[in-house]
């Protein structure tokens, strides 16, 4: 879709203000329906667009992403504008820089159409724990989008965004991706700088994109991809790369992994179905699928349940009502003896976080308090060596590893929302991407009951070429 609108607008068939207002235009019809978008920034995408057609005008060249409307989930600093990440003790903060995706999205002339709903701090799988509103799945409005970054995926799936960007600390960009039938990448960790995202957990949090087709995709992270000096864990090794340029040459001889862990009994029979037929695709076009063990998959999800609440009670400690965001108490009131420092602290804190996040910050305070830091958090790093591990003697006689993306279709609103360990297992096959720090792309493979289903290839670490032009290759095929 980007490089056919790309040409349009070569051609002078479309100009960039013209796509920008049909995407405002669609924003403005569609969504007060599925209520992807948290912020529209009208002004300043139609003054971007605006530059590019004078740019064209000129008969300068463009690049690939110049004009082209997106979107971004609100964790992802905008300068001058509003970024909540989903939470009401952000609710007055506007952001005073950008981020480095932005800064680089900007270089490229990308159009930045506004700012989506999210899961609170990113701390969800159904974009309902959102301070503000809870999105709906354009593909059923009676089912959610999936989480945390659902309002990505739905701008997307919905039509009111090219492309977007979202996180993935768990699942965040390719189970939404799965729920509304698009693809979504999470980057390799350290690919992608994280300098302007609101942190959850620093060491599995992944800025990676979202798009309607893995070229789509893969043209928005070749332009937000590479090392980045605001963050010390972007690797030296990324150098930007065009990767939508690696997509063709097919996958034959490429060996794939079929995790049996991953393929248990207990998994939906019309997932395992479509998940089997995808593997006979990849088969058909040239691929050899091979069986393998990653026996501390078992583990990965309460490892993450350990690791990442720690992390989020670190992160969030910020977050007090004195240095940004809103604050419950003033300094008149503390002058008058009305309120404490600390009071204003707690107050705070226990009026603007959530639910979710206050039960996220008390457990990983838990796990880091003295006599259970080395019993909870010190074992739980161990055993997440142990997953690294599994996937390092994997990809010793594989190349890729398949999975379905999730264990069931978009579920009903609401149908989780009273029971966090129901919600918390729909990141049972994305996790441990993220403990390993793998790349990892969902795609569709089908639908269940009028409901799409993605299907999920892992790939090694900064391999990302052949994690993309695997995905192109099912896509393309007849």
């Amino acid at each position: 879709m980007i490089r056919e609108l790309h040409e349009q607008l070569k051609s002078g068939a479309i100009t960039s203000v013209g796509l920008t207002e049909e995407y405002l235009k669609r924003i403005e019809e569609h969504d007060g329906d599925i209520q992807a978008f948290l912020s529209v920034t009208r002004e300043e995408a139609l003054a971007a667009a605006k530059a590019v057609d004078e740019k064209i005008a000129r008969g300068e060249e463009i690049d690939l992403l110049e004009g082209i409307p997106g979107a971004l989930k609100d964790n992802i600093s905008l300068a001058g504008v509003r970024t909540t990440a989903g939470s009401l003790i952000l609710d007055n903060y506007i952001a005073p820089y950008d981020a480095t995706v932005v800064e680089k999205l900007r270089n490229r002339g990308a159009v930045i159409l506004g700012k989506t709903n999210m899961d609170e701090f990113a701390m969800g799988s159904s974009t309902e724990s959102s301070a503000y509103q809870k999105t709906k799945n354009p593909k059923d409005l009676s089912r959610v989008p999936g989480g945390s970054s659902g309002g990505s995926a739905a701008a997307v799936a919905g039509g009111m965004a090219v492309w977007s960007l979202g996180s993935d600390t768990g699942g965040s960009i390719r189970q939404p991706a799965a729920f509304c039938g698009i693809v979504g990448l999470k980057p390799t960790y350290g690919r992608v700088s994280r300098s302007g995202l609101i942190a959850m957990a620093s060491s599995l949090d992944q800025i990676g994109p979202f798009g309607n087709s893995v070229e789509d995709v893969a043209i928005v992270f070749s332009r937000i991809a590479g090392h980045d000096r605001l963050d010390a864990t972007t690797a030296e090794a990324a150098p930007d790369k065009p990767f939508e340029n690696y997509l063709s040459g097919g996958i034959k001889g490429l060996r794939i992994g079929i995790p049996k862990e991953y393929f248990s009994a207990d998994l939906d029979p019309g997932i395992k179905k479509l998940a089997e037929e995808a593997l006979e695709k990849f088969r058909t076009l040239g691929a050899e699928t091979v069986e393998i063990s990653l026996p501390q998959s078992a583990s990965a999800l309460p490892v993450y349940y350990i690791i990442m609440p720690a992390e989020v009670s670190s992160n969030l400690a910020r977050f007090d009502g004195i240095r940004y965001g809103m604050r419950v108490n003033d300094a008149k009131e503390r002058e008058a003896g009305n309120s404490t420092l600390l009071e204003t602290y707690l107050d705070t804190r226990g009026y603007g976080f959530g639910t979710e996040v206050k039960r996220r910050i008390m457990l990983g305070t838990y796990t880091l308090s003295a006599g259970y830091y080395d019993t909870y958090y010190g074992k739980a790093q161990k055993v997440r060596a142990l997953i690294k591990a599994d996937f390092e003697k994997a990809f010793e006689s594989v190349d890729l590893i398949f999975s379905p993306t999730t264990s069931e279709t978009a579920f009903p609103l609401g149908a989780k929302s009273a029971d966090p360990i129901k919600m918390y297992l729909s990141d049972i096959f994305t996790v441990p991407a993220n403990l390993a720090g793998v790349p990892a792309i969902s795609f569709p493979i089908g639908e269940e009951s009028g409901l799409p289903v993605g299907g999920q290839l892992m790939g090694k670490w900064f391999d990302e070429e052949t994690l993309l032009r695997a995905a192109h290759a099912f896509e393309t095929s007849a």
